[in-house]
């Protein structure tokens, strides 16, 4: 007897040989599932157990096909869909799945956070290239690891080269969601605090030729104020609900435009639960902060993890064909023999 670790993050068993053949067939496990035998506490791949080490391990049926293959790539339709499949999002299980995720794979996740930061770091010490660097490629470096936490938190198979993913696979959308987001953030703070800025620099420029001290109106700065308020909140509200950007472009091989507009709907159905993930998140990321610049390295990727939990809830919802009896629309209590949901890799 066994139990696994679904897709889901969540335990399913005490499950026979026989039954945990038939998940294979089905595509909600593979080889590389975490599992555990009764009686036991180590967690290991289910491909190296004896009973399934054998060549009658029955391949996945053809219908498990990865993710980015289903579902409408509509803006509106995708929004949709997921909006109506996605249930209330539990924050502190999206902490929890990230605790998990971080224990059980401490060494691959640290380790390619580490590298792709570490990448990033030396280009932007490069004369220009390092400015290139960050316009254009801050979306790839960060969908492809998003990629490889996605990979990770679904019980798939993920190598530290899989964090570089977003080079091979989506490099082109990534980049050009990232100049995006970029770009629509310096346009609103333009826009907001440009005129004001502009009185400024004009008054002071005038006060230098003429000898004058600038006398600045009380209405300009009271919009100079106003401007910067309205891009805090603003700013804000964009950089969370376009937290899955990157994760759709890469996962669900959405466009740009449409990835930020799915993400932006979908996060603004639960904002404040994303916000919260977000927020938690980064105070246990800030915690390695206590065992000195280091200890922050270590913990950064529960804060990425969470976000990706996050994104796994509410943009890799159970198909709504699911009969509400199973785990993926009803999650079953983990010591029941339940069929876990479908591994999205297998």
């Amino acid at each position: 007897m066994f139990t696994i670790i679904g897709g889901d993050g969540k335990e399913y068993g005490p499950a026979t040989a026989e039954q945990l053949r038939q998940w294979i067939t089905a595509g909600r496990a593979n080889l590389d599932t975490k599992a555990k035998a009764l009686g036991t506490d180590e967690w290991r791949r289910l491909g190296d157990f004896a009973e399934f080490s054998g060549g009658d391990v029955p391949p996945p049926i053809a219908a498990s096909a990865p993710a980015p293959a289903a579902g409408p790539k509509d803006i509106d339709g995708c929004a949709r869909d997921l909006i109506a499949r996605a249930g209330q999002l539990d924050v502190f299980g999206c902490l929890d799945r990230s605790f998990t995720l971080w224990k059980q794979n401490f060494l691959p996740i640290v380790g390619a956070t580490l590298l792709v930061m570490a990448c990033q770091m030396l280009l932007s010490l490069v004369p220009i290239l390092g400015a290139f660097a960050g316009v254009f490629l801050t979306g790839v470096f960060n969908g492809g690891l998003y990629y490889f936490y996605i990979g990770k938190l679904r019980g798939q198979p993920r190598e530290i080269g899989d964090s570089f993913a977003g080079f091979s696979k989506a490099f082109v959308p990534l980049m050009l969601a990232g100049l995006l987001t970029t770009a629509i953030i310096i346009a609103l703070a333009m826009v907001c605090i440009g005129p004001a800025m502009m009185g400024f620099i004009t008054a002071a420029e005038q006060a230098r030729r003429t000898g004058v001290p600038p006398e600045f109106h009380g209405f300009s700065g009271g919009l100079g104020l106003v401007g910067l308020f309205i891009v805090i909140i603003a700013g804000l509200y964009l950089s969370i609900s376009w937290s899955f950007t990157f994760a759709l472009v890469i996962d669900k091989g959405l466009g740009p435009w449409t990835a930020m507009e799915v993400s932006r709907r979908v996060i603004t159905r639960q904002w404040f639960r994303v916000f919260a993930v977000a927020i938690l998140g980064g105070i246990l990321a800030m915690l390695g902060l206590l065992g000195l610049v280091i200890g922050f390295l270590f913990t950064l990727p529960l804060a990425i993890g969470a976000i990706m939990a996050a994104y796994e809830s509410l943009c890799n919802p159970p198909p709504a064909h699911v009969p509400a009896s199973t785990p993926a629309a009803t999650p079953a209590t983990p010591a029941e023999p339940t069929t876990p949901p479908d591994q999205p890799g297998a």
